[in-house]
């Protein structure tokens, strides 16, 4: 397939600029033989004693900072990933890129060293003890290129998945955003429980597909974790005749690449898999998701797991619908497309 295939037009209207009131005033987009709009407050009624829930509890760290270089130039880093105790990959933008060895001048008075360049990234090393006290002090949240605006303490809550545990990511996995506590309790006392994997998002995530041969974009690396716990329960809910229901594009990517040889394994490491259409889904049987931009490797994935046909035609009721789009907009939940 071609990147032309996976275009439309997207007001820019309805790309949302701010989290709805409250968690669970967003929409929901339900696809089974018809389409059915409802508030995701009725996600419940969709599901069935049994079925379970897994979600990604990475949690979305502090990752842009400003600072100034030796020359007194300012600085904006963006970090791409923790590699240890005061070291991040991370990403520079300035008017002239720093040099090996320069120092970069936090708003904390914490000094950063440029340590290293690797494959467009920046290794940087802070000369502190405490590089999680430096996040959480003045760091800001990274919030998404279409989100049209500073970040505010709003964000700091709302752009985090109340089930966060994790430090690690650099973007929310959004579908998660639509569920509160007391939804999360709502679903547990109808039977369908919740368990979780890891996968650290990266600033990859965003990152465009310009070939036109989809088959030839290069995924980015991101570390992700399932547990035996995960696992077994996964494989007891099939078993007993359960649905798996990935809350997001990211849980999906966990559960696809942890199977080896038909199973279902435990495991930690680094995954790029790269889902489109053609893609046969082994572990997920529903996906709750967001809405996401053309041409994208989310919406790619989309299309593998209910068709390209359909997923143009929901993208246009939403469109229509006037449903809002990306990180703080509504979602929709879908049934594998068995058929192809």
């Amino acid at each position: 397939m071609q990147l032309k295939d996976f275009d439309f037009d997207l007001p820019a209207s309805l790309i949302a600029q701010y989290p709805p009131k409250n968690r669970t005033d967003s929409r929901l987009l339900i696809k089974r033989s018809s389409i059915i709009d409802v508030q995701f407050t009725q996600i419940g009624d969709f599901f069935q004693s049994g079925d379970l829930l897994i979600m990604n509890n990475t949690k979305v760290i502090p990752a842009r900072l400003f600072g100034t270089k030796e020359t007194g130039g300012k600085v904006e880093i963006m970090i791409e990933r923790i590699l240890d105790e005061n070291r991040v990959l991370a990403m520079i933008k300035a008017s002239r890129a720093p040099k090996i060895g320069n120092c970069i001048f936090l708003e904390n008075d914490v000094n950063i060293i440029v340590s290293q360049k690797d494959n467009g990234f920046y290794i940087l090393t802070f000369e502190t003890d405490s590089l999680f006290d430096v996040l959480n002090n003045i760091g800001h949240i990274p919030l998404p290129h279409y989100i049209k605006r500073t970040d505010n303490i709003q964000d700091l809550s709302r752009y985090q998945t109340v089930y966060a545990q994790k430090d690690g990511a650099v973007a929310a996995p959004t579908a998660g955003l639509h569920f509160d506590d007391s939804l999360l309790a709502q679903l547990k006392i109808q039977g369908i429980d919740h368990l979780f994997v890891t996968l650290h998002i990266g600033s990859g995530t965003f990152t465009p597909i310009r070939t036109d041969n989809i088959k030839n974009h290069i995924m980015h690396s991101e570390m992700f974790e399932i547990s035996q716990v995960t696992v077994d329960r996964i494989n007891l809910t099939k078993a007993n005749g359960g649905r798996i229901i990935a809350v997001g594009t990211t849980t999906v990517r966990v559960l696809e690449s942890s199977m080896k040889n038909g199973k279902l394994i435990a495991q930690s490491g680094e995954t790029d898999i790269f889902i489109y259409p053609s893609y046969q889904f082994r572990i997920v049987d529903s996906l709750i998701t967001n809405f996401h931009l053309p041409k994208s490797s989310l919406l790619m994935l989309v299309s593998a797991f209910i068709g390209r046909d359909k997923m143009l035609d929901l993208y246009q009721h939403a469109i229509e619908q006037k449903y809002k789009f990306l990180s703080y907009g509504d979602a929709m939940l879908l049934e594998k497309n068995n058929d192809l």
